[in-house]
């Protein structure tokens, strides 16, 4: 096991509530000065020998941990406040939420390689603040479930030069990083209590707008997603990714990618049967996007989640 480290504010809290129970007990942190008092920290998780046995429950705090996965596809067996949740294939490049007030655990059965990003919610919040945005209520994400987010991807490969040799990278550039982090996943909150939200949707409105793209299964047009939430086109497109991060199309081609990969766990469902069922056109269409967003081909996913 190795594993580097950058952290704002008071690196051995962070090891003492979050390292120790990952197996990251030697893990060597360097301080930056991107906030004052809330505590940013990031670490190369790298466990080459994995005992076997479901890690310690991390100590309830109201932050969240990121996953961004470096290594090749796993299965992760996932809990959350003493009870599993589910089983997770991660590829490299998917990123993955825990909420550190569930209790998260993981089995270490499989070797783990991934960038993690601790986000306590007031450093989230004094972000917030000081851009003029609605403070983080909660993020959205499906706990323990790995999704593509090419910005996670991106950012973690120019942290890690500063994991694995501090003395080489300015502090400034450390800094400058982990606030990018920390800000992009911030754009995960869910705000529809903070709302109306300038720029985005109302809840009512993005909620009757998805609602009529998963039920829509022919060419639904950005005019008709606009004309049922009272507003124009480009108004609706902007406001959209305003409160997804993502456009209508791009929002909808990954439900479809979960509600397939759902279904390729059945024993009975073809890749086939699983790409109409979903709304993809035929089955090479939903290979290539299906790659996009999971890393692997449908039918090499499915030997992985079935073993």
């Amino acid at each position: 096991m190795s594993l580097g480290a950058a952290t704002a504010g008071r690196p051995d809290a962070f090891r003492a509530r979050v390292a120790s129970n990952l197996q990251l007990e030697e893990a060597a942190v360097v301080v930056t000065s991107a906030l004052r008092h809330p505590q940013f920290a990031a670490i190369e998780w790298i466990v080459d020998a994995p005992t076997g046995e479901l890690s310690e429950p991390i100590p309830p705090e109201d932050a969240y941990l990121l996953a961004v996965h470096l290594g090749a596809a796993r299965e992760k067996h996932y809990w959350e406040a003493g009870r599993q949740v589910g089983r997770f294939v991660r590829v490299a490049g998917q990123s993955a939420i825990s909420d550190l007030r569930r209790q998260p655990q993981l089995l270490f059965d499989t070797p783990v390689h991934a960038l993690l990003v601790y986000l306590p919610r007031a450093a989230m919040n004094a972000l917030a603040e000081a851009s003029g945005q609605p403070p983080v209520e909660d993020l959205r994400f499906e706990p323990g479930a790995g999704f593509r987010d090419d910005t996670f991807w991106g950012l973690a490969q120019a942290l890690l030069p500063a994991l694995r040799a501090p003395e080489q990278v300015s502090r400034l550039f450390t800094d400058n990083v982990a606030l990018a982090l920390a800000s992009h996943a911030a754009s995960y909150a869910d705000r529809d209590l903070a709302r109306p939200f300038r720029g985005g949707l109302a809840p009512w409105q993005e909620k009757r707008a998805k609602e009529m793209m998963l039920a829509d299964v022919g060419d639904i047009s950005l005019g008709d997603l606009a004309a049922a939430c009272g507003i124009s086109a480009s108004h609706f497109a902007r406001s959209f990714r305003k409160c997804t991060g993502l456009t209508p199309h791009a929002w909808l081609l990954r439900v479809r990618v979960q509600q397939a990969m759902v279904r390729l766990r059945r024993d009975d469902e073809t890749v086939a049967s699983a790409a109409a069922a979903c709304g993809f056109a035929d089955p090479s269409h939903f290979a290539r996007v299906f790659i996009r967003h999971v890393g692997l081909s449908p039918s090499a996913w499915r030997r992985l989640a079935m073993r």
